[in-house]
């Protein structure tokens, strides 16, 4: 199949629907700072070896599509991606800080899902049931 992975010991397909929000739901997510974290999160999936596509939602919320290797637990993925976009993104946005109290950026908790069969089109595939939610 094409949207199998080969490693150097198994093959796989397992790939993730994270959602994750500003704390508070403040809604400070700009395009500006969208461009930012999407560059951001790319570079941390290459160095961790995932796949990944990323979306800001209504500015104060991040979906982001994870293909990932089975030696990697859900729990770890989400805390790189939270941990490293936050410290990251409160060097080169210092002045949010203040809009958030305690300074954190994200909320503790998160949101996943598997996405099953969908292998690296899921970008699409969520805008294309985005889509449908709205209209139906």
């Amino acid at each position: 199949k094409e949207n199998l992975i080969h490693s150097r010991t198994c093959v796989y397909n397992i790939n993730y629907h994270v959602v994750w929000s500003v704390k508070y739901r403040r809604k400070i997510l700009s395009a500006e700072i969208e461009t930012y974290l999407k560059e951001l999160v790319q570079k941390i999936a290459s160095d961790k070896v995932l796949g990944s596509s990323f979306e800001v939602g209504e500015g104060d919320h991040i979906h982001c599509f994870v293909s990932a290797p089975p030696k990697l637990s859900v729990t770890d993925i989400v805390k790189y991606l939270k941990g490293i976009t936050g410290r990251k993104f409160f060097e080169k946005y210092p002045a949010i800080r203040q809009k958030l109290w305690k300074g954190q950026l994200w909320n503790h908790s998160y949101y996943v899902e598997t996405m099953v069969g969908v292998g690296r089109k899921y970008p699409t595939l969520y805008r294309a049931s985005e889509q449908i939610l709205l209209e139906g």
